[in-house]
C-alpha cells in the first residue's frame, strides 16, 4: 500500500518497528533469564558440585599437614600421605569436569577469570607439599599454605552468584557465605589441633586463634541472618545441641584462660572429637540447603518457560494485530492532517503576516473575516481541528490587540511630549525676558540656572517625541559652526563643567541637522559624564576626515565589557522596535533613531585611558567644511518642523534676538589667533577681534612685563561679578546687532 504522506508512512512504520522490538526486547529478557538459567545448572554440574568434595579433602588435608608439622611421626606422615591421594583423586574430577565446553559456553568471563586463578592455584598444591614436607614451614604457615588455595575456590563461588532472580540470587549469596563461615571454622580447627597437637600455643598461633574465632562467630552470625526461614531454623536447631555449645565453651577457654608456651586448658583429644563433629553437622547442614536452593532454581526456570510463552506467543499476536490497524487507518489520518497542515500554512505564510502588515500601516483588521472557522469532523482530528480554529483567531486577536495598544501608547507619548515641549518652550521664552531686564548678578545667575534646567528638561520632552515615532520640530535654516553644536549640546547637560571642548576648526552643520545633532550629542555626553568619577573630566573634540566630520567624546570611568560594548553598538546600529518592557537605556534607543534620521554613524569603543569613547561620524552631505562661508544656509527650512524657540548659538543668525542661555563656563582650548582682513564680520554681523590689535605701542611692548598672577588676589565674588557684567554686555551686544541687521535688510 501507498500513503501520499511519506512522513506519516515513515511515522507509522517506525511505530511498528518499535512496537515489534520492544516485543523481540520482551521476549529476549524472558529467554535470556532462562538461557542464564541453564547456563547456572551447567556451572553448577561441570564446577560447583565436583567442588565440594574437594574443598572437604583440602581441609582435611590442611588439618593432617599441620598435625605432621606439630608432632611428626610414622604414622601421622601415612595417614597424610593417604590424604592427599584421596585430594589428588578429587582435584583431577573436578579438572576434567572444569575444563569441559559447556563450562566454557556458559562460564561469564568474570566467572572464567576466577576459575583460571582457582585452577593456577591447584597446580601449586604439589609445591606446597614439598614445602610442608621439607619443614621449612611452622605451623602457621602450614595452614596458611593450603588456605591460600581454598580462598581461591570460594572467590570463584563469587562471581557465580548473580542470577537475574532476586530472592534466588540473594539465596545463593546466603548460601556460600555460611561456606566461607565454614572454612573459618576448618582453619581454627587446623590451628588448633596442631597447637594441642605440640603442647602449647606458640604466641602467633594464639593471636590467629582468637582472631579465627572472633570472624568465624561474626561471619557465621551475619550469614545466619540472610539466610530463607527454613535453613535460619536447620542452624538455631544445630547451634542449640550440645556438641555445639561444647565447642563454643572451649573456644572460649583457649581464647581467655591459654598463655603462650604452656599447657592448654583442653586436650587435643576433646577439641577433636568436638570439632570434627560440629564440622560434620555443619557440612550435612550447608549440604540440605543447597539441595533446597537448586529445587527453587528449578522452580524460577519453570516460570521461566511460562513468562516466555506468554511474551513470545501473544506478544507476536499483539504485534500483527497492532500492523493490520495501523495500515487500515493510515489513509484516513493522513488526509485529514494534510488538511490541517494545509490551514496551518495558509496562516503562518499568509493571514497572519498580512495582518501584521496592514496593522502597521494603520489599517482597520476584522477578526471574523481573517481568520474563519475550518470544518475537520469531530473526531479527535476534527477537535484538534477546532482548537486550531481557536488558536488562530486568538493570534489574529492579539496581534490586532497589541498594534492597538502601541499605538495608543504612543499616542499618549507624543501627546504628553508635545504638551511639555509646548509649555518648556513657553518658560524659556518667559526666562529670555526676565533675563534681558535682570541687572542684579545674584537674580540673573538664579535666572541661568532655571534656563539651564528647563533646556535639560525641553531634551527629555524631545526624548519622549522620538520614542514616539515623530520629529522633535526644533531646526535651523542656515549652517552652525560645529563648536557652537556642540556648546549648544552642553547646554542640555548637567554637569556642563566637566566637559573640556578641544578645537573644532572652522567647519559647520547644515541647518536641518543642527536640532538632531545637539540632541544626540548632548545624550552621549550625558553618558559620559554620568558614567565617570565626579573629579574627572570628559572630552569632546572633532576633526574633519575623509568621509565626512568626526566627533570623539571621551570619558575617564569605569569602562564596559567587550561584550556590552559590542551590543551597544549593535543596539545602535540596529535599533529594535520600541516596546515598554526595553525601559534599560533609553538614551542609547534615541541616539539610534536621530543617528538614523540623518546618515549618521555613531559607535562606542574601549578609552585607552580605561574610559569609553563614543564616536559620532557625520555624512559629508552634512557638513560645511573649511573655507565655506558658514554665513550661508542650506536654505529655507520646512516651518512645520521649526520650533517655537532654537537655542541661541552663535554662528546662528535665523536665531531669535533674545539673549542666549547661561553663558556655559566650558574649559576649550584656546585655538591660536588668526589675523582677520579689515572690514571682516562674523555671521551675527560683529567684527572679528584682533589681539592687541589698537593697542598703543607701548602698552604692547610692556605686555609681557605685566604680572600674571595680579588676579590671583581677587576673590570668587569679584570673579562672578565680572563675568556676569561680560555676560550681560555680550547680549546687548548681540541684540544690538541682530536690531542693527534686521533695519538694514528692511531698508534694503
Amino acid at each position: 500500500m501507498r500513503f501520499r504522506n511519506s512522513r506519516i508512512r515513515t511515522k507509522v512504520a517506525a511505530l511498528l518497528v518499535s512496537l515489534t522490538a520492544l516485543w523481540a526486547f520482551a521476549a529476549w529478557v524472558t529467554l535470556r533469564e532462562g538461557v542464564t538459567l541453564v547456563w547456572t545448572a551447567t556451572l553448577n554440574t561441570g564446577v560447583i558440585q565436583p567442588s565440594q568434595p574437594l574443598l572437604t579433602e583440602l581441609q582435611e588435608e590442611r588439618r593432617l599437614s599441620v598435625l605432621r608439622v606439630a608432632a611428626p611421626s610414622p604414622r601421622a606422615r601415612q595417614e597424610l600421605e593417604r590424604q592427599r591421594a584421596r585430594t589428588d583423586s578429587v582435584l583431577a574430577d573436578f579438572e576434567r569436569l572444569a575444563g569441559g565446553k559447556n563450562v566454557d559456553l556458559a562460564a561469564s568471563p568474570a566467572f572464567k577469570a576466577r576459575l583460571n586463578q582457582a585452577l593456577q592455584q591447584l597446580q601449586g598444591l604439589t609445591q606446597a607439599r614439598k614445602a610442608i614436607d621439607t619443614t621449612t614451614l611452622d605451623r602457621v604457615q602450614t595452614g596458611d599454605a593450603i588456605t591460600q588455595i581454598i580462598d581461591s575456590i570460594y572467590r570463584m563461588y563469587d562471581s557465580l552468584t548473580s542470577l537475574d532472580d532476586e530472592q534466588v540470587a540473594r539465596d545463593a549469596q546466603s548460601n556460600v557465605a555460611m561456606n566461607r563461615a565454614r572454612e573459618q571454622l576448618a582453619q581454627e580447627d587446623a590451628l588448633a589441633q596442631g597447637a594441642l597437637a605440640a603442647g602449647q600455643f606458640a604466641p602467633a598461633e594464639l593471636a590467629r586463634f582468637t582472631q579465627l574465632v572472633g570472624v568465624q562467630r561474626w561471619f557465621t552470625d551475619k550469614s545466619v541472618a540472610e539466610l530463607p526461614t527454613v535453613d535460619q531454623e536447620a542452624y538455631r536447631s544445630l547451634a542449640a545441641t550440645p556438641k555445639f555449645q561444647r565447642l563454643r565453651q572451649m573456644e572460649d577457654m583457649l581464647t581467655q584462660n591459654a598463655v603462650p608456651r604452656r599447657t592448654p586448658p583442653v586436650t587435643a583429644e576433646q577439641w577433636r572429637q568436638v570439632a570434627q563433629g560440629v564440622l560434620t553437622d555443619r557440612a550435612r547442614t550447608l549440604q540440605v540447603s543447597g539441595d533446597a536452593l537448586i529445587q527453587r532454581a528449578g522452580d524460577v526456570g519453570a516460570g521461566i518457560v511460562v513468562r516466555l510463552v506468554l511474551a513470545g506467543g501473544l506478544g507476536l499476536l499483539a504485534v500483527v494485530a497492532s500492523i493490520v490497524l495501523s495500515i487500515t487507518t493510515a489513509r484516513a489520518l493522513v488526509a485529514q492532517l494534510e488538511k490541517l497542515r494545509a490551514a496551518a500554512l495558509e496562516l503562518a505564510n499568509e493571514r497572519l503576516p498580512g495582518v501584521v502588515a496592514r496593522l502597521a500601516q494603520g489599517e482597520k483588521v476584522d477578526v471574523r473575516v481573517e481568520a474563519p472557522p475550518l470544518e475537520f469532523g469531530t473526531d479527535l482530528i476534527g477537535q484538534v481541528g477546532s482548537a486550531f480554529n481557536t488558536v488562530q483567531e486568538t493570534a489574529i486577536r492579539t496581534a490586532v490587540e497589541e498594534a492597538q495598544l502601541r499605538q495608543s501608547i504612543r499616542d499618549i507619548l507624543l501627546s504628553l511630549a508635545r504638551r511639555t515641549q509646548s509649555l518648556v518652550h513657553r518658560q524659556l521664552t518667559l526666562l529670555d525676558v526676565m533675563e534681558r531686564r535682570e541687572s542684579d548678578a545674584e537674580e540673573l545667575k538664579d535666572l541661568f540656572r532655571i534656563d539651564h534646567l528647563a533646556t535639560r528638561m525641553r531634551r527629555n520632552a524631545e526624548n519622549l517625541i522620538v520614542l514616539s515615532g515623530a520629529s522633535p520640530a526644533r531646526a535651523w535654516r542656515r549652517s552652525v559652526p560645529m563648536v557652537d553644536v556642540v556648546r549648544g549640546a552642553l547646554a542640555e547637560v548637567e554637569d556642563y563643567t566637566r566637559v573640556t571642548v578641544m578645537p573644532m576648526g572652522q567647519t559647520g552643520l547644515t541647518g536641518r541637522a543642527v536640532g538632531d545633532v545637539i540632541h544626540l550629542l548632548a545624550e552621549l555626553i550625558e553618558n559620559a559624564v554620568s558614567f565617570s568619577p565626579p573629579y574627572t573630566t570628559v572630552q569632546v573634540g572633532g576633526q574633519v576626515v575623509a568621509s565626512g566630520y568626526a566627533l570623539e567624546i571621551e570619558d575617564r570611568g569605569l569602562g564596559m565589557s567587550p561584550e556590552d560594548v559590542d551590543a551597544a553598538n549593535e543596539r545602535i546600529a540596529n535599533p529594535p522596535d520600541f516596546n515598554l518592557s526595553s525601559t534599560a537605556r533609553l538614551g542609547l534607543y534615541v541616539v539610534s533613531r536621530l543617528a538614523e534620521r540623518h546618515g549618521i554613524k555613531v559607535s562606542l569603543k574601549a578609552s585607552p585611558y580605561g574610559g569609553t569613547t563614543a564616536v559620532v561620524l557625520l555624512p559629508i552631505d552634512l557638513v560645511i567644511e573649511d573655507g565655506d562661508d558658514l554665513s550661508q544656509g542650506t536654505g529655507p527650512f520646512p516651518e512645520q518642523e521649526r520650533g517655537p524657540r532654537k537655542i541661541a548659538l552663535v554662528g546662528a543668525p535665523d536665531a531669535d534676538p533674545e539673549p542666549a542661555q547661561e553663558v556655559v563656563p566650558v574649559p576649550v582650548v584656546p585655538e591660536p589667533p588668526r589675523p582677520a582682513p579689515p572690514a571682516s564680520f562674523t555671521p551675527s554681523g560683529l567684527p572679528f577681534r584682533v589681539p592687541q590689535a589698537n593697542l598703543a605701542p607701548a602698552l604692547a611692548d610692556n605686555t609681557a612685563d605685566l604680572d600674571e598672577d595680579d588676579e590671583d588676589d581677587r576673590s570668587p565674588e569679584d570673579i562672578r561679578k565680572i563675568m556676569g557684567s561680560f555676560q550681560s554686555g555680550t547680549r546687548k551686544g548681540r541684540s544690538e546687532a541682530a536690531r542693527l541687521q534686521n533695519e538694514g535688510s528692511d531698508d534694503q
